[in-house]
């Protein structure tokens, strides 16, 4: 089994979405010590934005076209991914987008057909470690604010994957009570994740 872990919180060890996902994969570590494990910091190591040259495949960007199909390949090769989200703003960091623009690839991840788009990707399991400083859970007066989960739930739905379970901590800035109540909450809810769901 191949897991690729994709941590974008910029907070280092204080982020809580980089403890959930270290957690997350040490379960999946538990339960198959033979896991082939990639960890990809995309704050360390930042994606470059695509730009009008990639689409021109100038010399100049031929480095980072072959950069972005790594990661591609990365992502393609994985049977699980684990992904640390921080709520930056509403929703998922500049860093982890510019990660999914380079895996969201026509002919590779998604088609176009004459019945609409068809996701290629229907083989992965993705879990997301999700971190808010509020309270986003459904049924608050900030759900239609999270912008974040939202997206990724929609981003993977239109690549094909079906298998997606979301670990979220809440309200780790309200106070410090609260942070305490939300990460326990999250380690929780992470400890009944089946590492064998799927496989």
């Amino acid at each position: 089994m191949k897991l690729l872990h994709i941590d974008s919180s910029i907070l280092g060890e204080q982020s809580v979405s980089r403890m959930l996902s270290r957690a997350t994969v040490q379960r999946f570590k538990e339960h198959n010590p033979a896991i082939d494990i990639i960890h990809r910091d995309l704050a360390a190591v930042p994606v470059p934005h695509l730009t009008g040259d990639h689409l021109a495949a100038s010399p100049a960007v031929m480095e980072d076209i072959a950069f972005g199909e790594k990661l591609l390949d990365e992502f393609l090769n994985a049977d699980v991914v684990v992904i640390g989200v921080a709520l930056y703003n509403l929703t998922i960091s500049s860093q982890l987008r510019t990660w999914i623009d380079r895996i969201v690839i026509a002919g590779k991840t998604f088609r176009y057909t004459e019945n609409g788009p068809e996701g290629l990707a229907r083989d992965k399991r993705v879990i997301l470690a999700v971190a808010r400083g509020g309270h986003y859970r459904q049924g608050t007066s900030l759900t239609a604010s999270e912008h974040a989960e939202s997206y990724l739930r929609s981003i993977f739905a239109f690549i094909g994957v079906t298998r997606l379970d979301v670990i979220a901590a809440e309200g780790l800035a309200v106070s410090e009570a609260h942070r305490e109540s939300g990460t326990r909450a999250a380690f929780e809810a992470l400890s009944a994740l089946d590492p064998r769901c799927g496989f």
